[in-house]
């Protein structure tokens, strides 16, 4: 691997599984025949999170292909770039779009994305190569004074940056005041820390892959707080039927693929809008999948939730739309369109 930054040590968190039936230019463990040399133009944020990510990411294709390089390219992103609201600035899309560009012009060969910040529509030419294992799914709250929400003292201030999270906090916690914060990882840490709020709300996948542990780190349990489409889960996008695509295989987990789909699916069919208060989180249960989902307005007053058990991805996300949208979830989400 080649970066123009070094990225910070990755923890544990998502692992390739290699594909079991082999092409006919395959040796063992589903590697692929490389050319001495041969180097993939890697995109990624310029964030300390993103680099740690892409960097695990090319390492596990460097593994998975001896001889294969790939070089990290950093991009600020219009995201990156303008403070202020994701859902009054348009949504996680901006977090993306460059790298798609690069992707399409062919400037990148891959790029790495939190699968949460990905749009559920890709451009035609563009898809999804690889879901590598997802890492922790769950939220964290970060405090010295509770271990859990119901645990903080009454009136508190939590800091979070999402929608989702405030519903769901307010829906559980009416008495608490919940506050918005933007920011990578450290600046919302620092943020908290300046604050004297009680705590802060962060994704557990992040915080494990920078190796942060100097802080009291509490995992949620998901029926508290129930995690964002896509959360934990990384998403390697390349061109359609490129070189690039056929390397990247190597790094996809099928069940973290299927869970990838029904979320990702779920989010399509309620407004394909990854910055509304819309929750989803599906796993394996059995030879099955089993999604749950919830939808809620801003304050937490109206939340709806449902779920879903089955063997397609995306029956089952059709289920679960249909019973959210039966209990009025629509609505919710109107409602909540008409403020951003």
């Amino acid at each position: 691997m080649t970066l123009a930054d070094t990225p910070a040590k990755p923890s544990s968190g998502g692992r390739r599984s290699v594909p079991v039936e082999l092409a006919p230019d395959e040796g063992p463990e589903g590697r692929r025949q490389v050319s001495p040399g041969e180097t993939l133009r890697l995109g990624t944020r310029r964030s300390r999170l993103a680099m740690a990510q892409s960097g695990m990411v090319a390492r596990w294709l460097e593994e998975a292909h001896p001889g294969l390089m790939v070089q990290l390219v950093p991009i600020v992103t219009e995201g990156d770039r303008r403070p202020g609201s994701l859902a009054g600035l348009g949504g996680k899309g901006l977090f993306t779009q460059e790298l798609e560009a690069g992707l399409a012009e062919g400037s990148l060969d891959l790029a790495v994305h939190s699968l949460k910040d990905l749009p559920s529509t890709l451009p035609d030419e563009l898809d999804i190569a690889a879901y590598p294992e997802r890492a922790d799914p769950r939220d964290a709250l970060v405090s010295h004074l509770a271990t859990t929400l119901e645990e903080l003292p009454a009136g508190a201030t939590v800091l979070t940056g999402a929608l989702r999270r405030r519903s769901q906090i307010l829906n559980l916690r009416a008495d608490l005041e919940v506050r918005p914060l933007r920011g990578n990882v450290e600046t919302r840490l620092n943020k908290w820390q300046a604050s004297g709020a009680a705590g802060v709300v962060l994704a557990t996948a992040g915080l494990a892959r920078l190796g942060i542990d100097n802080y009291p780190i509490h995992p949620l349990s998901t029926s508290s707080l129930l995690p964002a489409p896509g959360q934990g889960t990384l998403a390697v996008q390349t061109q359609r039927g490129s070189r690039a695509e056929e390397l990247c295989r190597a790094l996809d987990h099928l069940p973290t693929r299927q869970c990838s789909e029904a979320e990702r699916s779920l989010v399509l069919a309620m407004g394909g809008d990854c910055a509304l208060p819309l929750a989803a989180w599906a796993r394996t249960d059995g030879d099955r999948l089993r999604l749950s989902a919830l939808v809620a307005d801003p304050n937490g007053q109206r939340l709806v939730r449902a779920e879903a058990l089955g063997t397609e991805p995306l029956h089952v996300a059709a289920r679960c739309a249909e019973t959210l949208l039966e209990q009025g979830a629509e609505s919710i989400l109107a409602a909540v369109r008409g403020v951003k």
